[in-house]
């Protein structure tokens, strides 16, 4: 069960590729929610693309950074969250997400989010299918803490929200 104070924010959370901003704005509409996404927060606080963050300070830099836009985030009532793929990778943003709000994974095959990276210059992390693969399991089990998981796999990103929205309402 999920007091009120926690439902408040939602938290959506997985691989990248598997829709987390597409299906958080749909969500936030349905919701009347405000969409907060970390990295396009992360961009604007630091003035910096995400790839230039990479490339002057590398993953440790960002991930500082990610966790500050996410400790901002999480003190917003209301709002839909769309976390990175390796957000849920440090304890501290486990445990935050977790006390402040509902985490739902969405997940999908490897393949699925592979090919909706094609042309993603703006990943850093994004390399071979192999590579990837091996990210992944590396994160499975912080996605698996979260406390929904949703298959984003085939519906289009609409009928998730409504799939999210109708989740939460049977676990009220």
């Amino acid at each position: 069960m999920f007091d009120r104070e926690r439902l408040g924010r939602i938290y959506l959370v997985g691989f990248m590729g598997v829709g987390k901003t597409t299906v958080g704005e749909c969500l936030a509409e349905e919701l009347r929610f405000r969409f907060i996404d970390l990295d396009r927060e992360i961009e604007k606080e630091s003035g910096r693309t995400i790839p230039e963050i990479f490339s002057d300070g590398g993953e440790t830099e960002f991930r500082r950074l990610e966790a500050r836009a996410l400790r901002i985030a999480a003190t917003t009532r209301d709002a839909v969250i769309a976390a990175g793929g390796g957000t849920l990778t440090l304890s501290e943003n486990r445990d935050l997400m977790r006390r402040t709000g509902v985490t739902v994974w969405l997940d999908a095959p490897l393949e699925v989010m592979l090919e909706r990276c094609r042309g993603g210059e703006h990943r850093p992390l994004l390399a071979d299918p192999q590579t990837m693969g091996a990210l992944l399991a590396e994160r499975l089990p912080a996605y698996r803490q979260a406390d929904l998981r949703v298959d984003a796999s085939g519906d289009p990103p609409g009928v998730l929200a409504f799939r999210i929205i109708s989740m939460i309402a049977i676990v009220r």
